[in-house]
């Protein structure tokens, strides 16, 4: 029974239940000021970690030669990272819910960056080697926690877009590093460094800055941002959990740590973990895949042309995301997504002697990727309960970082010297097997009339 007391409010043309003392709160007007304080800092976080996470891609183009680094090894290395993010991913989010997203996502971002700072003076294999498994143990955690913290802020209806604003940061960032990276290769030499050191030094300084600022004025939740009004941030958060309240009895009693035995996490977890290994396969492997297609060019060029399928990505994930918070299909988007990336994936293998048709399949497949990822953790949200969210959202990323480990590490040993693109069969079987098992994803009905006054 809906207590007689709650009324609606129109928000986007949506409508979620409040109370009488709240009624005069403007909800649209609530959701704005959200979006300009919350947004621009999940947006740098994931974004500067990104750039971070895939330094390593550029650097290869000269660090390889200087440490004996060939594509086999180059494939372990990046994907070693991946085994304490994938042991620490599921304790961290359950941290960030005990002590809050303030403290504990400012930790993460100020450990990363100078952990990556540290990568910049290794000097041999088994330092790097090190340096990467640091990386990984500062940085997990990072993706959940800001999917968990997005979820304290925004309704089902705004959440999809909320995710594809901070997706936006990956093909933003990708498109950055790659830029910056190629400059950097060609121009960087400064103090007796070589130019491949610079890519780790000055792309780690950015994120500590960030934790700092995040340390000093991030809110955790509604009731705690000094921005919102006490009956604001009252309504925003009964509006939240009356979502959560509307969903099917049956999976409201699943709590954090049952959650890991849920048959659904686990599937999805499966599901993302696939879409990990080409997700991983394109960030650590682009640039040598662009200086397959284009032999001979410098290091500022391939990353230009390496920078092209991002851009390409983030209109996408904008208009897709858009359609996704529109139609609330989820499910048809994540699968529109996976098809193109497969077709991608298809063309740049059939095509990698021709470089325009080749960079073309290299653009399908970062939008098809990229725009996969707000539009899976939409749909996953809309799957789990509120209870399962917490240690949910940190199981599937997890698995998916397993495919993160797979995708690099097989690339690598399946890459034969100049031919880079033939490792690519790997995360071609993988999106193709996520595709299939999308389809069978049962996304539960939310009753509306529970939410509605």
């Amino acid at each position: 029974m809906v207590d007689p007391a709650l009324q609606s409010v129109s928000l986007d043309g949506g409508s979620v239940a409040t109370n009488k003392a709240a009624s005069s709160v403007d909800g649209p007007a609530v959701i704005r000021k959200v979006k300009r304080a919350i947004l621009p800092i999940a947006f740098l976080l994931y974004g500067f970690n990104y750039m971070d996470r895939s330094t390593i891609s550029y650097a290869q183009l000269t660090m390889g030669g200087e440490l004996g680094i060939d594509v086999a090894t180059y494939g372990s290395i990046a994907a070693i990272f991946f085994i304490a993010y994938v042991l620490l991913e599921v304790p961290s989010n359950m941290i960030l819910a005990r002590v809050g997203a303030r403290r504990w996502l400012a930790r993460i971002a100020i450990t990363w960056g100078l952990v990556t700072v540290a990568t910049g003076f290794v000097h041999s294999v088994t330092q790097l080697y090190i340096a990467r498994v640091l990386l990984g143990v500062a940085e997990a955690g990072l993706f959940p926690g800001l999917i968990l913290f997005l979820t304290y802020w925004f309704m089902s209806h705004e959440r999809g877009r909320a995710i594809g604003a901070m997706a936006m940061a990956m093909p933003a960032a990708l498109l950055v590093g790659s830029f910056t990276g190629g400059l950097i290769l060609d121009h960087a030499n400064w103090f007796g460094l070589s130019s491949w050191r610079w890519i780790f030094i000055l792309q780690g300084l950015p994120p500590v800055l960030l934790g700092i600022w995040i340390l000093l004025t991030l809110a955790d939740r509604p009731s705690k941002a000094k921005w919102l009004t006490t009956a604001e941030s009252q309504w925003l958060e009964k509006s939240i959990s009356d979502e959560y309240a509307a969903k099917p009895e049956a999976d409201k009693h699943n709590g954090e740590l049952r959650a890991l035995r849920e048959p659904k996490i686990l599937y999805l977890g499966l599901v993302f973990t696939l879409c990990g290994v080409a997700t991983y396969g394109m960030t650590f492997f682009l640039p040598q895949i662009v200086s397959q297609l284009y032999p001979g060019y410098s290091a500022t060029n391939i990353g230009l042309y390496g920078s092209i399928p991002y851009l390409c990505a983030m209109v996408a994930i904008a208009l897709l995301m858009r359609y996704s918070d529109k139609s609330g299909n989820r499910k048809l988007v994540v699968m529109f997504a996976l098809g193109t990336a497969v077709v991608g994936l298809i063309l740049t293998m059939a095509f990698r002697d021709t470089p325009a048709i080749g960079l073309l399949g290299l653009v399908l497949l970062a939008v098809g990727i990229i725009s996969n990822v707000p539009a899976f953790w939409s749909l996953t949200s809309e799957v789990l309960t509120r209870e399962q969210n917490v240690v949910g959202i940190a199981v599937i990323n997890a698995l998916a970082s397993a495919g993160g480990f797979l995708g690099p590490f097989l690339i690598g040993k399946l890459a034969q010297p100049g031919d880079t693109a033939v490792g690519l069969i790997v995360p071609l079987v993988a999106l193709a097997a996520a595709l299939v098992m999308v389809v069978f994803v049962k996304v539960p009905k939310v009753d509306v009339k529970e939410v509605v006054a």
